[in-house]
């Protein structure tokens, strides 16, 4: 990838998604292959990741697959036999958490940081930068300024083995650093940083103060409203990023396709404006639908950090969907209810997704099973809806309640049929020789394919409109790659060609342009590490590093690292220890921060950053706050149950500072 382009990066559950994502136009995907994806249920077979790759080559867009649990020591082999299968399969880059992978023998294949990496400071970015890494995932949480600031530590845009940056644009939003939570591991034993988390952030919590007093009861206080970047794009091309990333390797068919063309016209448009900047991959996509990020699961929009702290990122009431509102109760029946609809245009169908929020702003789903207009006519369109389930089951439903939809059974049916066209730009010649014909085909980026076809024709009958008649013939490109954007037909005499030949002569052609895509297409280089080794940032190394095996740990001492400790997962970190950092701040989303109390007269300096205690069931976290940096720890310890049913391999390494030795 170049530094003037810009790349839309989407996420596939599997082939056929990613094949989806390319058609509505993906410049890249990314997809879990057979193992160590991070998402256990996201698995793919080798060579349905062939089958992505082929397709997605033929407009130049990529594939990556991630590589991004943190692997034991058995593993190494099993995944470093696992990468040579995948770069033999086309497979454009991984993308990897586990440094140990950098000391195997791998393939030529280009490496990419996973998000998982927490990747906040330029200088923590520049390192992996030196150390081989072609394509950086910034954390989450970082601003427009923090951005600008990692761009510009990375060195000059043109210099050789300059990574690119990516960033998170859209979709579920973890409440930790990523690679920083170990909630799961800690009550479950399910690690995160293996791909198995068991969301503890999306529970509700009862929330007390040092006093035992309750803050907040039932309160979703770790869960986060989804991310949408789709108004900041051009000021995270300002600040560098290359890369924009889609969440959502668990997500189905209709979001993927919907959210990719939603990007892919927000990007487009900066094209437009920008000429300076490029698409990474080619052709120009036709959508038949309106996409509409709304209509997908969310638990409402932010932009996060990129702005600034805001107080509204949470989703504390509920981490469902709680859609759009659409009207309000208007009666409630037996066995139905009717709403009056906002907007008379707005159509029920049978099977939406309905929901309101009981007094408790909790939200209750209402399924319908089938849908009745009212009234047909009137100004303000009524509907009567037959729930699903038993009326005696909806809890607070009465006359006045607002009613949203969270899934349109419309929308959904229209993503299940075919809803994007791709195709690449092509310029059409046709021209004569004493031999024959010869028809040129040269695509938006500058290939081409040429066929000739031998022999002598007749002259056309009506020969003012044969030139037409080629034209017309030569431009049938319906079930190709390719749309003409120009034809040109330069015959010394007005031939008539007939339709059978003139169509062999362009299905000859067209493969021809296909080929030279194809043989034109350049893996993306592996980016060759510094040396000597460039050191990493400190010399010191906390469970927080996530190094599982002996291989990160001679990666981390080649870089200058002196104590290195092993990963949360070894089980060496039996008290209270951090489970969770987050640039999410509990106590300002509860307006009881001491910076916001600065100033407020009565208020200053009673307002201390006292810790306060989470509280579901007999789960018991205690929140601290590191005001400076201004971020929240989540401070617990492993069960022992975990502790003793869980039997990992066991890792140790420096706890202390070895015996000096030379670092090669």
């Amino acid at each position: 990838m170049l530094p003037h382009q810009l790349e839309l990066l989407s996420p596939a559950r599997d082939a056929d998604i990613g094949i989806e994502a390319v058609n509505h136009g993906a410049d890249a995907v990314y997809i879990g292959g057979p193992s160590f994806g991070a998402r256990a249920s996201a698995d793919n077979s080798v060579a349905d990741i062939e089958r992505l790759v082929r397709h997605a080559h033929r407009y130049h867009s990529r594939v990556f697959v991630t590589l991004n649990t943190i692997l034991r020591d058995d593993e190494l082999e099993p995944a470093r036999r696992l990468i040579h299968q995948l770069y033999d399969s086309g497979v454009d880059a991984l993308i990897v958490q586990d440094m140990g992978l950098l000391e195997l023998d791998l393939p030529p294949i280009q490496l990419h940081a996973s998000t998982q990496t927490d990747i906040r400071t330029p200088e923590k970015a520049r390192f992996l930068q030196d150390a081989g890494l072609s394509q950086i995932v910034l954390a989450r949480e970082l601003t427009l300024p923090q951005i600008a600031a990692i761009h510009q530590g990375l060195g000059p845009v043109d210099a050789p083995n300059r990574a690119i940056l990516e960033f998170f644009v859209h979709g579920a939003l973890c409440v930790a650093y990523s690679g920083q939570c170990y909630i799961s591991h800690a009550h479950t034993g399910r690690s995160a940083n293996r791909g198995d988390c068991s969301q503890a952030c999306r529970l509700p919590y009862e929330v007390k103060d040092a006093q035992g007093r309750i803050v907040a009861h039932d309160k979703h206080v770790l869960s986060m409203k989804d991310n949408n970047q789709s108004d900041n794009l051009r000021a995270l091309v300002d600040a560098g990023v290359r890369s924009f990333k889609i969440e959502g390797r668990y997500k189905d068919m209709g979001y993927v396709k919907n959210i990719t063309a939603h990007y892919r016209l927000l990007l487009d448009g900066i094209l437009e404006e920008r000429p300076e900047l490029a698409r990474a991959s080619s052709g120009e996509c036709t959508f038949f639908f309106q996409p509409d990020p709304n209509q997908n699961f969310n638990r409402e929009f932010t932009d996060y950090f990129v702005q600034g702290r805001k107080e509204d990122i949470g989703a504390f009431d509920s981490p469902k969907n709680p859609g759009l509102p659409i009207g309000w109760v208007t009666q409630v029946n037996a066995d139905s209810v009717d709403i009056e609809v906002n907007d008379p245009a707005t159509e029920l169908s049978n099977g939406d997704g309905l929901c309101y929020h009981d007094l408790h702003k909790e939200l209750v789903g209402l399924q319908t099973n089938r849908v009745e207009r009212i009234g047909k006519g009137k100004p303000a369109a009524q509907w009567r809806i037959f729930p699903k389930d038993p009326m005696a089951g909806f809890k607070d439903l009465r006359k006045g309640t607002e009613v949203n939809r969270n899934r349109s059974m419309d929308w959904v049916r229209g993503l299940e049929k075919k809803s994007a066209e791709r195709r690449i730009g092509v310029w059409v010649g046709l021209h004569d020789s004493p031999t024959g014909l010869q028809l040129n085909l040269t695509d938006e980026d500058g290939h081409v394919g040429r066929a000739t076809l031998a022999g002598t024709w007749e002259l056309a009958k009506t020969p003012d409109q044969a030139a037409d008649k080629l034209r017309e013939q030569l431009g049938r490109l319906g079930d190709t790659l390719f749309q003409a954007h120009d034809i040109q037909v330069q015959l010394s005499q007005p031939w008539f060609v007939p339709a059978s030949q003139l169509n062999a002569l362009r299905r000859d052609a067209v493969a021809n342009l296909e080929h030279a895509r194809a043989q034109a297409l350049q893996r993306l280089p592996r980016a060759v590490p510094v040396q000597p080794p460039v050191p990493y940032p400190e010399d010191t190394l906390s469970y927080l590093a996530n190094v599982f095996n002996q291989k990160a740990r001679d990666f981390y001492h080649k870089h200058g690292v002196q104590v290195i400790a092993a990963a949360y997962e070894a089980h060496e970190e039996e008290g209270e220890v951090s489970l969770m950092i987050t640039k999410h701040c509990v106590r300002y989303s509860l307006s009881l921060c001491p910076k916001q109390a600065k100033g407020v007269t009565g208020v200053q300096g009673t307002v201390r950053a006292e810790p306060l205690q989470l509280i579901n069931g007999k789960e018991r976290l205690t929140l601290r706050f590191d005001c400076k940096p201004c971020e929240m720890h989540v401070v617990g310890k492993i069960k022992r149950s975990v502790l003793n049913s869980v039997s990992e391999s066991p890792v140790q390494f420096y706890k202390t500072r070895p015996q000096a030795h030379p670092v090669h």
